[in-house]
């Protein structure tokens, strides 16, 4: 049994503890969270409030279910208590630097973490390596939506003046989006200096983005998503392959299961950090190596 611990019980920690239960290899030892009150009373047994108690629980894994920018901090105190991390950090500008601080800390403690583990960044960068090694030479287009993204509604509801948030992603094309962020603006806030303030976060900064102030976030509220990945490239000095890959998903649920499976990769990994990439496949899947090559290759 993997002992596992979820720090963060939000949209996608509430789901990531319904992955592990109902995960027979896995063991939910406790759920860190800043109030015993977030959790139902079938949980609250559960109950942790800092990494020292999750290392009390015996966890062996800790599942970070945090916003990104939270990430990095939280992984390398986990890491320096011994107990190995996956989390969905998801700025992938900072990607790098990220797995290269937490590898340092990761060595030093002899643990392992998997970083950036989720749909995209994840399991849509192992599709898109699979479509490169199939055809060298091309390019690739990621189009996100139309859906809600997590990280970027996070990013929205830290804002100065933001009662509360919801970015929606709309694909235009070729790997181009536009960002729609709805707010509800705190009493005496002014929409244009919010708006100013999103558009400059790293977040928003590359894309088309617009913002609406609404009475009810919660009226307009989704957590449907998808991707559409394809490529045109060159396989030996043969052209025109066209190669897509498509999904439509529930954001957080989809993100959830994603980290427990690198949960249970993760303690198969030498010291260091990881990206989904760097990970064989076969590692975050249940079942002995005779089964899995029987059933799927």
């Amino acid at each position: 049994m993997i002992k596992a611990a979820v720090a963060g019980y939000g949209n996608v920690g509430k789901e990531a503890v319904k992955a592990i239960l109902c995960d027979k290899e896995f063991e939910l030892v406790c759920i860190v969270t800043g109030s015993k009150e977030k959790l139902p009373s079938e949980l609250k047994g559960l109950y942790a409030g800092t990494a020292q108690q999750a290392k009390d629980a015996g966890a062996e894994v800790a599942i970070l279910t945090l916003p990104s920018r939270l990430c990095q901090k939280a992984a390398e105190e986990y890491l320096s208590l011994g107990i190995n991390t996956v989390d969905s950090f998801d700025i992938h500008t900072k990607i790098w630097e990220t797995k290269m601080a937490v590898d340092a800390v990761a060595k030093k403690s002899g643990k392992a973490a998997v970083i950036s583990a989720g749909w995209d960044p994840g399991s849509d960068s192992m599709v898109r390596a699979l479509m490169e090694f199939m055809t060298p030479k091309g390019i690739t287009y990621t189009n996100f939506g139309p859906g809600m993204s997590m990280g970027h509604t996070v990013a929205v509801k830290a804002i100065e003046g933001v009662k509360a948030a919801l970015s929606m992603t709309i694909p235009t094309g070729t790997g181009i989006h536009r960002r729609m962020v709805y707010v509800e603006l705190k009493e005496g806030c002014k929409l244009d200096e919010v708006s100013e303030k999103i558009k400059a976060d790293e977040y928003f900064v590359h894309d088309e983005t617009h913002v609406f102030a609404v009475e009810s976030v919660d009226a307009l509220l989704d957590m449907g998503h998808g991707v559409n990945l394809v490529r045109k490239g060159v396989s030996g000095d043969t052209c025109n392959q066209l190669l897509e890959f498509n999904m439509k998903i529930n954001n957080p649920a989809l993100t959830a299961q994603i980290m427990v499976s690198c949960a249970r990769a993760v303690a198969k990994q030498a010291p260091g950090c990881y990206t989904m990439i760097e990970i064989p496949v076969i590692d975050m899947l249940s079942g002995t190596t005779e089964e899995l090559v029987k059933r799927l290759v």
